[in-house]
C-alpha cells in the first residue's frame, strides 16, 4: 500500500487491482474528514481568544469555508446536518461571548463617566494624603539620617543659656572685627541653633496676670541687678522701683505722672489737645527705639496705640527682655548695619527718647532707614541733650541731624525743651523740587525693595514708588483701619469678599480655640502654692506669637473676641509676604526666616500659634521639624500653650516629636470631613533644681 506522500495528497497508483484503488480512496476520504474536524476545533478556539474577529472579519483573508467543488464557497448554514449544528451552535456561543464582552465595557466605561465631582473631589483629597504622607515619612527619613543622636530625649541646656538670644554674640562679633556699634550686627549660621532644652533660672516664676503683670514683675526672671536700675537713665530710675523679689513700674500710677506729662507734651507739639487725640492724627502703630523698659508703649496702649519696642542686644538688664516680662511688644533690633526686618512705610511714629542711636553718624544712613520705615505724613520724635547743644561740637552734631531731616522732606514742628518732632511729607513730589544734591536720592526701581530682609544699610530713600504710600491723615481711623477697604485691598491682589471670608473663619475659629483651651487653662487651672484664686477674666495669656500670620486674622479675630492680648504677626521669608497688609491693618509683625532663631531673648510668649507653617517648611527642606520645636520651646514660658494646625500626617510627626521635648500633647479632630488635625501642647515648668541633663 503507498503512502501519501504530504498530508491532504493522495498517492494514485494504476494497478490492475480495483480493491487497492478502492483503499486508496476510502484512506483519503477517512484523512480529509479528520483535516475539517480538526479546522473546527481550531476556529471554535480562535472564536474563544479574539471574539471580535467574529463581528469584524477579515476580508482580505481567504474563507475558512472553504470552497466547494464548483468553485463557490459552501453555506455553512445549511440545517440538516449534524455538522452544520454543531457549527451553528458555536456560531451563536461566539455571538454571546462578544455580546458580554460589549456589555462589561460599556458598564465600565458608564461608571467612568457617571463619578460625581464630589467623588473625584474625594479621589484627589486622598492623592493629596498621600502626597502629604510622602512628605512628613521624607522629614522623618531625613531626621533619622543626622544619627541616633538626634533621636534621644534633648538634655537641658548649661545654666549660661537662661537668657541667650542666639545670632547676637558681641563678642564673637567684635573678634570678628565688627566694631563701632556694628557688633551688634545679628549674625546667623548653623551653630545658632539649639540642640538642648532651655531651662528658666532657678527661682523663675509665673508672671503675674495682666494687667497687674505690665506693672509688677519678678526679679528672678529678668537679668539684672540693682546697680543697673541705679545706673539706669534718671526717668527710668524714677519709674522703677526695686525690691528683693519684684520691680514695681510706676508709670500709671496717680502719683507719679511722668510718662503722662511727656506723652501729652508730645501731643501739644504735634497740635493735638492730648495723647487721647493720636489715634483721630491717624497714629495707631508706634516703633519705640530704644525704649527702656517700655514705660511709654505701656501708657499709650490704654489709648489704643501700639508700641513695638527695639533694642540691641544686651546679656544683662535688657530693655527687651523687661519690656515682654511686661506683657508688651518688643524684640531685638539694631540700626548699626542692617536694614529692620520690617516693610517701607510700617509705622505711623518713630519714637527715640535718649535711645543711644547717633543719627549725625555714617553719613545719615540712620535717619534714611527711620524715614523708610515711617510712613507718609508720620512723625518722628527725638528727646536728647544734644538738641540743646551749648559747646561746638554737639552743635555741629545737632545742625547735622536738624539740615539731614530738612533734604529727607521731614518738616519740623516743634521744639520744647530737649525734644524735637519732625513730620514726614505726604506728597511724593517734595523731593523732586528739593535743590539739586540737597539730600540723598530716591531709590532706583530695582534698589526699593519694599519688605527687605537684613539687608545692608542704603543710601536712598525708599518707598517713593510704593502703590502703599498713603497719607496717614487719609486712613480710615482705628479700628476701623483694620477692615482694609476695597481700594486698599486692590493693592494686594485680594477681593473683599475674599476678605470678609478670611475674617470670618478666623472668628470661628478663635472661637473653636477658646472653647478648647478655656476648660484647660482658665476653669481648670491648678491653684498655685501660695498664689489666691484666680478672678475673671483669667488672662494667663498675654503674650503671642503668630508663626504664619497670612492676613493678620488670628489678629483681628483675638481683638474682635475682647481678648487681651497683642500679637508679633510673623510672616515666613518662605511663604507669600503679606505683612505690608498686616501693618496697613494697624498690626504689629516681622518678616522672619523659621530656619533661623527668632530676634528674642528665652520665655517670651505665653501662646505660640502656627497654622500652616509645617506645610510651608516641608517645601523648603532647609531645616527639619526638630529645629523649628526646639527654636518653639525656647520662644515659649513655662506652662504655656502652643497650638498647631495642619494636615494630619504633619500633625501626627509633631505629635510624635513633642515626646522628646517632654511636652503634653493632645491631637484634636476639627472636623469630621476636614483633613487639617490640631495640636494643642503645654510646655511644661521644669525647674533646674533636682533635674539632671
Amino acid at each position: 500500500m503507498s503512502r501519501p506522500l504530504h498530508r491532504g495528497a493522495t498517492a494514485i497508483r494504476v494497478s490492475g487491482n480495483s480493491n487497492d484503488l478502492w483503499d486508496s480512496q476510502m484512506k483519503d476520504k477517512t484523512e480529509k474528514e479528520d483535516l475539517d474536524r480538526n479546522r473546527s476545533s481550531d476556529q471554535s478556539y480562535l472564536a474563544l481568544r479574539f471574539p471580535f474577529r467574529v463581528l469584524f472579519p477579515d476580508n482580505n483573508s481567504p474563507s475558512k469555508y472553504g470552497s466547494g467543488e464548483n468553485g463557490f464557497a459552501s453555506d455553512p448554514f445549511i440545517v440538516g446536518s449534524p455538522r452544520s449544528r454543531h457549527k451553528l451552535a458555536l456560531l451563536l456561543l461566539k455571538l454571546s461571548l462578544a455580546v458580554i464582552v460589549i456589555l462589561a465595557l460599556a458598564g465600565s466605561f458608564w461608571w467612568t463617566i457617571s463619578i460625581t465631582t464630589m467623588s473625584r473631589g474625594q479621589i484627589l483629597h486622598n492623592y493629596r494624603r498621600l502626597q502629604e504622607q510622602l512628605v512628613s515619612d521624607l522629614w522623618d527619613i531625613g531626621e533619622l539620617s543626622l544619627g541616633s543622636s538626634r533621636l534621644q530625649e534633648l538634655e537641658f541646656c548649661s545654666e549660661e543659656s537662661e537668657n541667650y538670644a542666639p545670632c547676637f554674640n558681641v563678642s564673637e562679633n567684635l573678634a570678628l572685627g565688627y566694631s563701632d556699634g556694628s557688633e551688634n550686627t545679628r549674625l546667623c549660621g548653623q551653630s545658632s541653633r539649639q540642640s538642648c532644652l532651655v531651662l528658666p533660672p532657678v527661682n523663675y516664676r509665673i508672671p503675674l496676670r495682666w494687667p497687674t503683670g505690665r506693672d509688677i514683675i519678678w526679679v528672678a526672671n529678668v537679668k539684672i541687678t540693682a546697680q543697673e536700675v541705679l545706673s539706669s537713665g534718671s526717668l527710668t530710675k524714677r519709674m522703677m522701683m526695686l525690691d528683693e523679689e519684684q520691680i514695681s513700674f510706676r508709670s500709671v500710677s496717680p502719683m507719679f505722672d511722668g510718662v503722662e506729662d511727656y506723652s501729652h507734651q508730645i501731643a501739644e507739639m504735634i497740635g493735638l489737645r492730648n495723647e487721647s487725640n493720636f489715634v483721630q492724627a491717624g497714629v495707631r502703630t508706634i516703633l519705640d527705639i530704644g525704649c527702656g523698659y517700655g514705660s511709654f508703649g505701656a501708657h499709650l496702649f490704654s489709648k489704643q496705640l501700639i508700641t513695638m519696642c527695639i533694642a540691641n542686644y544686651e546679656p544683662s538688664g535688657s530693655q527687651v527682655q523687661l519690656t515682654l516680662e511686661r506683657g508688651l511688644p518688643a524684640m531685638i533690633g539694631s540700626f548699626n548695619s542692617n536694614q529692620l526686618p520690617y516693610p517701607s512705610l510700617s509705622f505711623d511714629m518713630l519714637h527715640c527718647a535718649r535711645c543711644g542711636i547717633d543719627w549725625d553718624l555714617k553719613d545719615g544712613y540712620f535717619l534714611i532707614e527711620a524715614d523708610r520705615v515711617l510712613k507718609p505724613g508720620g512723625y518722628f520724635v527725638w528727646t536728647s541733650p544734644l538738641t540743646n547743644a551749648r559747646n561746638k561740637e554737639n552743635q555741629k552734631r545737632w545742625n547735622f541731624v536738624r539740615d539731614f531731616a530738612e533734604n529727607l522732606c521731614w518738616e519740623m514742628l516743634s521744639q520744647q525743651d530737649e525734644t524735637v518732632v519732625w513730620k514726614k511729607t505726604s506728597k511724593r513730589s517734595c523731593y523732586s523740587s528739593r535743590k539739586p544734591g540737597a539730600g540723598p536720592s530716591t531709590c532706583s526701581k530695582g534698589h526699593d525693595v519694599e519688605s527687605p530682609y537684613y539687608r545692608p544699610l542704603q543710601g536712598c530713600i525708599a518707598g517713593t514708588q510704593s502703590r502703599r504710600w498713603i497719607p496717614i491723615q487719609e486712613k480710615t481711623t482705628w479700628p476701623s483701619r483694620s477692615h482694609l477697604n476695597k481700594t486698599e485691598l486692590a493693592i494686594y491682589g485680594l477681593h473683599p469678599e475674599d476678605f470678609s471670608e478670611d475674617a470670618q473663619n478666623w472668628k470661628t475659629t478663635v472661637t473653636n480655640y477658646w472653647s478648647v483651651l478655656s476648660p484647660i487653662i482658665f476653669s481648670d487651672h491648678p491653684k498655685r502654692p501660695g498664689e489666691e484664686d484666680p478672678s475673671p477674666p483669667y488672662n494667663m495669656v498675654r503674650n503671642v506669637l503668630d508663626m504664619n500670620a497670612h492676613l493678620g486674622g488670628f489678629n483681628s479675630a483675638l481683638l474682635e473676641a475682647g481678648k487681651s492680648v497683642w500679637v508679633m504677626n510673623a510672616v515666613p521669608t518662605s511663604g507669600p509676604n503679606y505683612l505690608p497688609l498686616i501693618l496697613d491693618r494697624g498690626f504689629v509683625g516681622v518678616l522672619h526666616d523659621w530656619c533661623e532663631p527668632f530676634p528674642t531673648y528665652p520665655r517670651s510668649y505665653d501662646l505660640v500659634h502656627a497654622r500652616g507653617l509645617l506645610t510651608l517648611q516641608t517645601q523648603q527642606r532647609r531645616c527639619t521639624m526638630l529645629d523649628l520645636f526646639t527654636e518653639i520651646d525656647r520662644l515659649i514660658r513655662p506652662e504655656g500653650w502652643v497650638i498647631v494646625r495642619d494636615t494630619a500626617p504633619l500633625v501626627e510627626s509633631a505629635r510624635m516629636l513633642i515626646t522628646r521635648l517632654k511636652w503634653d500633647a493632645r491631637v484634636i479632630e476639627i472636623e469630621s470631613n476636614s483633613d487639617d488635625r490640631l495640636l494643642i501642647c503645654q510646655k511644661p515648668f521644669f525647674k533646674r533644681q533636682g533635674v539632671s541633663s
